[in-house]
C-alpha cells in the first residue's frame, strides 16, 4: 500500500521541528535503555506538542505507550493528533505488547515516523498501521534516526561494545603543548560533558603513554560527586572498567592510580606473550585482568578487546580517551564507532605541539581516513562535533 503524499516545504519544517523534539527525547534514554534502541516520540495538535514520551529503560514500556500514557495525564485525545517517533512502531510481541495496538487503539489517524526498524524480528510497524488504515509518513530526519540507534545496530550485527572515541583538540589540532603536560584544552562545559559519556560508557580506554606519563583515575566525576569514587562505588561496578592498551605492563609496585586505587576495576590489552609473562601473573593476583590480544599487522587488534568486554563483562559502551596513536588505529581498524571532537577556540600555532591524530605516513590526501559530520552543537564556547566512519 503506498504511503502518503510528499509533503510541501512548510509542512515538512514543521515534520522535522516535531522529530527534533522527539530527538532529544531518545537521546535522553541511551544508556539504559541499552541493548534496546533509544526511542522518543510526540504527540502533536494543532501544531503544538501537546503530549511527549520516550523509551526510559530496557524491559520497560516503550516511547510510543509513554506518549499515550503522558497524553491520559494531560486529558489529550490521542484521535485527534498527529505521533511522531524517531523509529517505527515495533509489530510483535517481546518484553512488551507491540507498539502498533497502543496506536491502533488509540486511534490515532497520522503517524510520522523517522527511520524503519532495522530489527527483522520487531519490523513491520508502518505496514501494520497503513493497513489498518492510519496515514504513515516515513523518513523524516531519517539519518539522524538512524544515527540514534548505530548501538543497536552494531549489537545487532556484531558481539562487541560500542565505541565512542572521545579528543578535544585547538584549532590547529594539537591536544597537548610540546611537552606534552596534561593541561585542559577545552572548556569546563565540555569537561562536564566528557563526564556524561563516562556516565554512558561501561569501560574507558586509554593507552599506555597515557596511563604512564598522565596518572589518570578514569572515574566519573559529574558536577555534584566526589572526585574519587569510594571503595564500596567501586566495589559496586558503578564506576566504568579503565582500560590500558599497552605492550609495557607495570609492575604492582608502581606508585599509579589504577594499580593503588582500582586495581579490581583496571584491565590491560596488550600481547599474547605478555599477558603469559610474570608481571602479568603477579598484576592478576591482586586483581587486575590482563587479557593478550591477537596482532592485527603491527598493531593489537582492538576489536577483540571490545569483543571479550562485551562478552565477559557485559559491556555496551566504552569510551576510548587516548592520544593520537591510538586514536587513528582505533579509526584504522574501524572500532571508533562514533568520534566525539571538543574543538577548543584556541590556538598553540607550534608543529612541536602534540597532534590529535598520528602515527600513519601517507603522501597524498587520497590516503585520508573520511568521516561523516552527524551532529555539530556548541559546548559553553567550544563546539562539540559528532562524527560517523561512514
Amino acid at each position: 500500500m503506498p504511503g502518503s503524499p510528499a509533503p510541501n516545504s512548510r509542512d515538512m519544517e514543521a515534520h522535522e521541528r516535531f522529530m527534533d523534539r522527539a530527538m532529544e527525547l531518545a537521546r535522553l534514554g541511551r544508556g539504559p535503555t541499552a541493548p534496546n534502541p533509544c526511542v522518543g516520540s510526540v504527540l502533536v495538535r494543532g501544531g503544538e506538542i501537546v503530549a511527549q514520551g520516550r523509551h526510559r529503560r530496557f524491559g520497560g514500556p516503550h516511547a510510543e505507550r509513554e506518549c499515550l500514557a503522558d497524553a491520559r495525564a494531560k486529558g489529550v485525545d490521542p484521535s485527534l493528533c498527529t505521533l511522531y517517533v524517531t523509529l517505527e512502531p515495533c509489530n510483535h510481541h517481546g518484553k512488551t505488547p507491540p507498539c502498533t495496538e497502543a496506536v491502533l487503539e488509540a486511534r490515532i489517524p497520522r503517524v510520522v515516523v523517522g527511520a524503519l526498524d532495522p530489527n527483522p524480528v520487531a519490523q513491520g510497524g508502518a505496514e501494520r498501521l497503513r493497513e489498518a488504515g492510519v496515514d504513515v509518513l516515513t523518513g523524516v530526519r531519517e539519518r539522524e534516526c538512524l544515527d540514534l540507534i548505530r548501538d543497536f545496530s552494531l549489537w545487532r550485527t556484531s558481539d562487541r561494545a560500542y565505541c565512542i572515541l572521545k579528543m578535544a583538540s585547538t584549532l590547529d589540532g594539537r591536544i597537548a603543548a610540546r611537552t606534552g603536560r596534561p593541561e585542559a584544552v577545552s572548556s569546563p562545559e565540555s569537561f562536564q560533558d566528557v563526564h556524561r559519556l563516562r556516565a554512558l560508557a561501561d569501560a574507558v580506554i586509554v593507552g599506555g603513554n597515557t596511563f604512564l606519563q598522565d596518572d589518570p583515575s578514569l572515574t566519573c566525576r559529574l558536577a555534584g560527586q566526589t572526585d574519587a569514587p569510594s571503595p564500596e562505588k567501586m566495589n559496586n561496578d558503578e564506576q566504568p572498567y579503565a582500560v590500558v592498551l599497552t605492550t609495557r605492563l607495570p609492575g604492582t609496585d608502581c606508585d599509579l592510580q589504577l594499580i593503588r586505587k582500582r586495581p579490581h576495576q583496571t584491565i590491560f590489552w596488550t600481547t599474547e606473550e605478555a599477558a603469559e609473562s610474570d608481571t602479568a601473573r603477579a598484576l592478576e593476583e591482586i586483581g587486575v585482568r590482563v587479557w593478550g590480544l591477537p596482532h592485527r599487522g603491527p598493531a593489537l587488534e582492538i576489536a577483540a578487546g571490545l569483543t571479550r568486554l562485551h562478552r565477559e563483562l557485559g559491556a555496551h559502551y566504552a569510551l576510548c580517551e587516548g592520544g593520537g596513536r591510538l586514536a587513528m588505529r582505533m579509526l584504522e581498524q574501524g572500532c571508533a564507532d562514533e568520534f566525539v571532537l571538543y574543538l577548543a577556540p584556541r590556538a598553540l600555532g607550534d608543529e612541536r605541539g602534540v597532534p590529535l591524530l598520528a602515527g600513519r605516513d601517507c603522501s597524498s590526501m587520497a590516503q585520508a581516513l573520511n568521516l561523516r559530520l552527524g551532529r555539530c552543537e556548541p559546548s559553553g564556547p567550544d563546539l562539540r562535533l559528532t562524527y560517523y566512519p561512514d
